[in-house]
């Protein structure tokens, strides 16, 4: 099957996942979708992941998500950046996200890192994904 948006996908299975009460997710593995899960797990929105081989000898990467007293910590997970229109931002105008409560996800030459990480580093780049 042809995947248009990888990371699109990554996000939908999280929100799925948590929706249903899960305590693990696998997606397929790629270096972008690592990259991201690093800055959620920095963030504290997931425990982790770890790279897993499967039987068939592809690599996925499962995703122990965090709940606090019975709710998922992720609240809402949108991607902003689409494969049909890229959004992109200097480091003055990456948004904020519920007043600086939530994260927005930036792809910069210097990597992929969070907003409040771009705007100390002065870069700006492709918003990849908002999380609250």
């Amino acid at each position: 099957m042809n995947m248009n948006d990888p990371l699109g996908d990554m996000l939908t299975r999280i929100r799925n996942a948590q929706l249903r009460g899960k305590s693990t997710v696998r997606t397929p593995a790629s270096k972008l979708r690592a990259w991201v899960l690093d800055v959620l797990k920095a963030e504290g929105y997931i425990r982790g992941y770890e790279e897993v081989t499967t039987d068939t000898g592809h690599t996925e990467l499962s995703i122990e998500l965090k709940y606090y007293e019975g709710q998922p910590v992720i609240r809402e997970l949108s991607r902003v950046s689409k494969p049909g229109r890229r959004v992109y931002a200097g480091a003055t105008q990456l948004p904020q996200v519920r007043q600086g409560l939530g994260v927005s996800i930036v792809s910069t030459p210097k990597g992929v890192m969070s907003d409040a990480a771009a705007r100390n580093a002065n870069v700006g780049g492709e918003v990849l994904c908002t999380v609250f």
